[in-house]
């Protein structure tokens, strides 16, 4: 893995950020043009990524790959859970400690993981990063939203979320297309082009914009939260080289999960918060710094790849 390349599209992720903050400041984005840019990332952008790179000829071998890292990320999934169990057990504040449980475990898979892949591994990479945003929506609706409303949630609504997920439709409508080694017709596999395409510049505008209302302060910046950044950016990450290098996995279907897993904080811990009526301020916090600690930290965790 090139780290100047990695470094250099980070950095160009961060200025596309800054467009984003810009943005906001010039008063060009609203709190609903947001929402809306959002949902249309969620929803069509994504989804056309996603079927966009299982749009490839059929591979026994890169179908057994992807399965071997799909075990990989559920057994990653599974210590990261249990470690934050332990290790956040004794934080008296509900509010914090569901916050801390959530954001150790969660990386922004999607709006930074998938446009990151793309521009560095193109296709093939999208095709191994599918397998961790799939693990991404499972959890986090799974065991993510528990936290939070504990068995007060309804299974039901979780697992329609799931089910009815637009990137968990489209990963299967790919798998079929993969398999069957079916090719969209011509002008249906443009326009899944050009709407993929906008995947990356509209990702990282969206981010900045939203990092633009952020105020840290005494009150949203609590000291315990730098533990969540240590294991969130740091430790975790390299937990996912040990086990994956441990299941002989390398190559792009190694790089690619990895930079899923040094991600950022995910978004949608402040959704959370909000959906059971707490206090979001440091939610807020723990997914800006992360955010923005994430230039550092992504390199820094390929560095320590390329030394195994």
């Amino acid at each position: 893995m090139n780290l100047t390349q990695l470094t250099s599209q980070i950095i160009l992720m961060f200025l596309l950020m800054l467009v984003g903050l810009l943005i906001n400041k010039l008063g060009f984005m609203h709190a609903q043009t947001s929402t809306d840019l959002t949902n249309i990332l969620l929803y069509v952008v994504s989804p056309c990524l996603i079927i966009k790179a299982f749009e490839q000829t059929f591979s026994a071998d890169r179908l057994q790959m992807l399965g071997r890292v799909i075990l990989g990320i559920i057994i990653i999934y599974a210590i990261m859970i249990l470690v934050t169990q332990l290790v956040f057990k004794r934080v008296a504040d509900p509010n914090l400690r569901r916050i801390m449980r959530y954001g150790s475990v969660y990386s922004n898979a999607g709006f930074m993981g998938i446009p990151l892949t793309s521009s560095l591994f193109g296709s093939t990479g999208v095709f191994f990063a599918v397998a961790s945003l799939a693990a991404f929506n499972i959890f986090s609706w799974t065991h993510g939203i528990t936290l939070f409303t504990g068995n007060q949630g309804s299974r039901k609504e979780n697992l329609k979320q799931i089910v009815l997920n637009p990137n968990i439709i489209a990963i299967i409508v790919g798998l079929i297309l993969f398999v069957t080694s079916f090719r969209l017709p011509s002008i249906a596999n443009s326009a899944v082009t050009y709407v993929s395409s906008i995947n990356t510049p509209l990702s990282m505008i969206v981010i900045g914009n939203s990092l633009a209302d952020v105020k840290l302060n005494r009150e949203t910046l609590d000291k315990r939260l730098w533990g969540v950044l240590l294991l969130r950016n740091f430790l975790f990450p390299y937990l996912a080289i040990v086990v994956l290098q441990f299941m002989g996995i390398t190559g792009i279907p190694l790089f690619t999960t990895v930079l899923m897993a040094a991600c950022p904080v995910a978004g949608i811990v402040v959704l959370f918060t909000l959906k059971v009526h707490g206090q979001p301020g440091p939610a807020v916090a723990l997914m800006s710094i992360s955010t923005i600690l994430s230039v550092i930290s992504i390199p820094l965790v390929f560095a320590l790849m390329n030394l195994h």
